[in-house]
């Protein structure tokens, strides 16, 4: 039976959550934790239901056999170390445990563990500032249905060294997305094929870390240099220029489709980054011609960012509305 198709008007409309918190580290994570407590242990309860039905085995037994394998608590505290004691306040916060809430701010981290490339669906556009046009940064957020409906802006308040940061995330979680102050804005995805560490920085203290950044120069510096946990594709906004990079455990090499209306849009695979994975190498963009179905779901949609992004004069929020509404099954 064909699925019904709903246009904007028949969708109804929600209001994003909202949260204002102020402070560092350990005082915005308690903040966090206790104004979000019941909305945290529903979310945690949540992932243990899910991971139990997906994984057919015990919740308790899947975390532990994940974070013996997740060594990233020495990169946290080298790279973020106020991020780790912001997730350590969230817990106590949210009187959950430490492990828990964790593994909550691991999710592309607990994704590579899993091996999953079918569940990843997210497609990023980058528009610049071309003479005075309006600049862009914008995806579809496709995580775990059962996040849906705790989607919340965080609005994180400037400090002597810090401006002022919305983040897109949910209770529990530091980051999923966001931009600051200061006009730096960060968005991306998984790229699961790409070599990950175990040791690296996980993908959400990446995000918070860039957000509290301000200097161009100094934060393609962080992205190009430091270790990444899981491979991922970043897109950086920063007053007027965009940025896409695609990292993994060994490399960051910078992505640019070469437009003349300079846009760059990323999927889910590897487009110029060849540090795949060994099980994954007919992903490898060297390859990809002659090894990799391009009717599968991350090439169809990188397609369709193509067609209605690539040859525009100028990219309107319209025309980024309806290209992220392009195929994604």
């Amino acid at each position: 039976m064909p699925s019904e198709t709903l246009s904007a008007k028949d969708v109804q409309k929600r209001e994003l959550k909202q949260a204002s918190f102020s402070g560092s580290g350990y005082e915005l994570g308690m903040q966090h934790g206790q104004f979000f407590k019941k909305e945290i242990a529903e979310i945690v309860l949540k992932w243990k239901e899910s991971t139990e039905a997906e994984l057919a085995r015990n919740s308790d037994e899947v975390l532990k056999e994940f974070l013996d394998y997740a060594d990233f608590e020495g990169s946290i505290k080298k790279w973020t170390p106020e991020l780790y004691e912001e997730v350590r306040g969230i817990a106590e916060g949210s009187e959950q445990r430490f492990d828990q809430i964790m593994v909550l701010n691991l999710l592309d981290e607990f994704w590579v563990y899993l091996n999953s490339i079918e569940n990843h669906h997210c497609s990023n556009i980058g528009v610049p500032s071309v003479n005075g046009s309006n600049s862009y940064i914008a995806q579809n957020m496709d995580i775990e249905p059962y996040t849906d409906g705790y989607q919340t802006l965080f609005r994180i308040e400037a400090t002597s060294d810090r401006p002022e940061q919305l983040v897109l995330s949910h209770p529990g979680l530091i980051a999923l997305n966001g931009m600051n102050s200061t006009g730096v804005g960060m968005i991306l995805n998984t790229i699961m094929q790409l070599n990950a560490s175990n040791s690296g920085l996980p993908v959400a203290f990446v995000t918070r870390k860039v957000l509290s950044m301000t200097e161009r120069d100094d934060i393609i510096e962080f992205i190009t240099s430091v270790n990444h946990a899981s491979g991922q594709n970043y897109i950086l906004g920063v007053r007027g220029e965009v940025f896409n990079f695609e990292a993994s455990a060994n490399k960051v090499v910078r992505f640019d489709p070469g437009n003349k209306n300079q846009t760059v849009y990323h999927t889910n695979h590897p487009i110029v980054n060849d540090d795949v994975k060994p099980w994954f190498a007919e992903f490898n963009p060297k390859e990809i011609a002659d090894t990799i179905a391009v009717t599968s779901n991350s090439y169809i949609r990188l397609a369709a960012l193509t067609t209605r992004i690539a040859n525009e004069d100028i990219v309107t929020d319209e025309i980024i509305k309806k290209a992220k509404n392009c195929p994604k099954r």
